[in-house]
């Protein structure tokens, strides 16, 4: 009899698969990087990457590493950010502004997963650098949120 996983309190999304390959004698080995935001809804969220032979695994390790990075963000009582932050990671920078109850995420890419899964549902936000790199642009959103401050 299997015994059946309990259900997390973190939902999840993948972000990117892509799969890595590493040349060795005779010829390639692949693997897949898998990057992975996880968050409650309630104002804690994570990015992870990890490395596997198939999908599920690096899927999997990737959580893993999510759950280990978590961060905690303050959110105001009308579901949105308390300031403006701005925040660059690698190449990619970052713009997160508060915004009016009922304007909804307005973010695109991989801000907008992030900042789903944190649990803010009215905040304007935009990627400015012109990275593609979604990995680089989530951990430039994380970076941003950790700036927040709760107004006393």
């Amino acid at each position: 009899m299997r015994r059946e996983r309990e259900k997390s309190e973190f939902d999840q999304k993948v972000l990117d698969i892509r799969r890595v390959a590493r040349v060795v004698a005779g010829g390639r080995r692949f693997s897949f990087r898998a990057t992975v935001v996880i968050g409650n809804r309630k104002g804690r969220v994570g990015v992870g990457v990890a490395k596997g032979g198939d999908v599920a695994q690096a899927v999997e390790k990737a959580v893993y590493q999510a759950k280990k990075n978590l961060i905690t963000i303050p959110i105001t009582s009308h579901g949105s950010v308390p300031h403006e932050t701005r925040a660059k990671f690698s190449s990619a920078f970052i713009l997160i502004k508060p915004a009016p109850n009922g304007a909804g995420v307005i973010a695109g890419g991989a801000a907008r997963v992030v900042l789903v899964l944190a649990g803010v549902r009215n905040v304007s936000s935009k990627i400015i650098s012109r990275s593609t790199n979604k990995l680089n642009n989530a951990r430039a959103t994380i970076e941003a949120l950790k700036q927040l401050k709760a107004r006393a």
